[in-house]
């Protein structure tokens, strides 16, 4: 089983690996540039070689690249979605460059010019962006809680999907949080099965390349993406034990967000998870 955590690559993607393996991790997600900003650290040649035999020596796959929180291609702004067509188009290129296999990112926000309106910018760049993409990268949509003016629910996506006509390169990422928030009570099988019916019917399973796994500090349905530690929040043990054991997700790379102060403390989650495991 893939699981993993966010760490950072301000250190080099070698340094990376190194983390990964001291918190026992087989997969990692990183910020491909300032999560708050636009910046992007130049990853060289050298550095790949060395990540790559790193990776293939410690056994970390895949790896899932996150675009910045200031990315918004559902925006009305003209200069927040020139900034994310340049950012997602550059960015797809950067994983690409260093061998991530996938990049994940927030559909976006209307900021109150409307869901349909957002929709279909959010489909008008993307097509731009993904049209003449040849690489292996697969770009992610996420799931999201719905709070404000956020677009991200599985009709949405499936939208967005249908309006693209399917593209091999386009997938989806569900976040546990995320769903929990809008509603869908991971703590029970009912639940659960019922998420993974509605993901098949609008959008396909198969199409679900990565899980956020993350605990929610606020109760079922409240709207709010804040994660809590796994374990200490309302979705709890049992309904985590029931997301990394469903036959439908456990072949998926399961990346933690979890609040920590240092990434060593992700070493007792992925303990946690893995002793889970049926």
């Amino acid at each position: 089983m893939r699981i993993g955590a966010h760490l950072s690559i301000a250190g080099g993607l070698p340094a990376a690996a190194k983390m990964a393996e001291e918190i026992k991790a087989n997969t990692f997600q990183f910020f491909t540039r300032n999560p708050r900003g636009g910046k992007a650290r130049e990853i060289g040649a050298d550095e790949v070689a060395a990540w790559e035999k790193e990776r293939v020596e410690r056994d970390i796959y895949p790896i899932m690249g996150h675009l910045p929180y200031t990315v918004n291609m559902a925006s009305p702004k003209d200069e927040v979605y020139d900034f994310a067509r340049l950012v997602l188009t550059e960015d797809l290129r950067r994983c690409e460059s260093c061998g991530a296999e996938l990049l994940v990112v927030h559909p976006g926000s209307h900021l109150g010019e409307g869901v349909q309106k957002g929709l279909q910018r959010i489909a008008s760049l993307l097509e731009e962006v993904l049209s003449p993409w040849e690489g292996r990268a697969k770009l992610l949509l996420e799931t999201m809680a719905g709070q404000g003016s956020e677009v991200g629910t599985i009709e949405d996506l499936a939208w967005l999907g249908e309006a693209l006509g399917w593209p091999e390169c386009l997938g989806f990422c569900i976040d546990s949080c995320h769903l929990f928030a809008a509603g869908y009570d991971l703590r029970t099988q009912a639940g659960l099965d019922q998420l993974l019916e509605e993901l098949d019917q609008k959008v396909s399973l198969a199409r679900v390349h990565a899980v956020h796994l993350n605990d929610s500090k606020f109760p079922l349905g409240s709207g709010k993406d804040r994660h809590a530690p796994l374990g200490k929040g309302y979705i709890g043990e049992e309904g985590l034990s029931l997301i990394i054991n469903s036959p439908h997700l456990k072949h998926l790379p399961f990346l933690l967000e979890t609040p920590t102060e240092d990434y060593r403390e992700y070493a007792d989650e992925i303990l946690l998870l893995r002793s889970l495991i049926n």
